[in-house]
């Protein structure tokens, strides 16, 4: 490229350093891009649409992104570095010899390209992309579009080739990051913003213990069996209220060895005296004890119970109530006394 006007080179390696830019900050803006924030402006934006189309087909868009910055890298080498030489060569050679001059030119050319690249071309879009990920994918994410469509049969084929090498080292590749966090993810998060300071004690506590719900089961919450309050089921309304003002508590578990349901106490206050416990019982939600406790949650809100026996290996092995796991939930601590 000696034969080029060096002005003319210089301009369109500027351009060239332009177009590696723009690939590296639209490869790490779509990975570093929050998949929520793409939706929300893609109800009235065709840039985030387009944004938000091209992280679900990443690994084309990577390979995209690859394609250009090696295009990029290879033009450099082919015009910038020869045109910085040719205009760098005359200033060594008056004062060392020509092959010297020769040498050191080429030297300082290639520092002079490389560090324009590294810096212009892929550092600082990089940084850029990563500090504004949403705003850099929407604004390059049309132009990606075009140059993906323009040449999407090389990016098929050499992704296709990029996984059947991974494919025989036992990995298998994705196409998009995931848009959500798992609990484990979350946890890690709280913690890490509790140790930076941007959750007090307390708010990292409930965060966690609500996360915690996510996987912890039944039995770790629930009253056991010795403590609950019970009556046979042949009890008259005295023993109902016997044990109800001995135990304290407004339910009482009707059944001596099987329970059988649950009958509150205010409904044998208006009720005849020769009523049984069998007949003022309700029926009961039964739960397994291996039950994660946000699931018992939903179990329990969908059939408008407050309680439910929890069993193992079907077994009782005690009781639970909407307002332990709303406590759990919440941190409070409390357990009530109306079981």
């Amino acid at each position: 490229m000696s034969d080029m006007n060096p002005w003319l080179a210089m301009i369109i390696s500027v351009a060239i350093i332009g177009l590696s830019a723009f690939f590296v900050a639209i490869e790490f803006a779509l990975v570093a891009a929050r998949r929520y924030r793409l939706e929300e402006a893609a109800e009235t934006s065709a840039s985030a649409r387009a944004a938000l189309k091209s992280a679900r087909d990443l690994s084309l868009l990577l390979a995209g992104s690859q394609l250009g910055i090696t295009l990029c890298t290879l033009a450099l080498g082919a015009i910038t570095k020869p045109a910085v030489h040719h205009l760098l060569e005359p200033l060594f050679h008056g004062w060392m010899p020509d092959a010297v001059s020769y040498v050191v030119s080429f030297v300082v050319s290639l520092i002079v390209v490389t560090f324009l690249h590294l810096v212009v071309g892929e550092m600082a879009p990089k940084s850029w992309a990563i500090s504004h990920p949403e705003k850099s994918a929407t604004m390059l994410a049309i132009p990606m579009r075009a140059f993906m469509w323009f040449t999407r049969p090389v990016l098929v084929v050499l992704n296709g080739m990029a996984n059947w090498c991974l494919h025989r080292v036992g990995v298998e590749a994705v196409d998009e990051v995931s848009g959500g966090h798992s609990a484990d993810d979350l946890r890690e998060l709280v913690e890490h913003s509790a140790k930076a300071g941007s959750l007090d004690p307390e708010r990292r506590a409930q965060l966690a213990t609500a996360l915690e719900v996510n996987s912890r089961p039944l039995r770790d919450i629930i009253t056991p069996k010795d403590e609950l309050a019970g009556v046979a089921p042949d009890a008259g309304l005295d023993t109902i209220k016997r044990v109800a003002r001995e135990s304290g508590h407004l339910r009482l578990v009707v059944g001596e060895d099987e329970p059988f349901g649950v009958l509150h106490v205010r409904d044998a206050l208006t009720s005849g005296s020769e009523t049984t416990a069998a007949e003022l019982m309700r029926p009961v939600l039964t739960l397994d004890a291996a039950t994660p406790i946000y699931a018992a949650l939903s179990i329990m809100r969908e059939s408008r119970t407050h309680l439910a026996l929890v069993e193992e290996e079907e077994n009782l092995i005690g009781l639970v109530t909407l307002q332990d796991m709303l406590d759990r939930l919440l941190l409070t601590g409390e357990h009530p006394a109306a079981v």
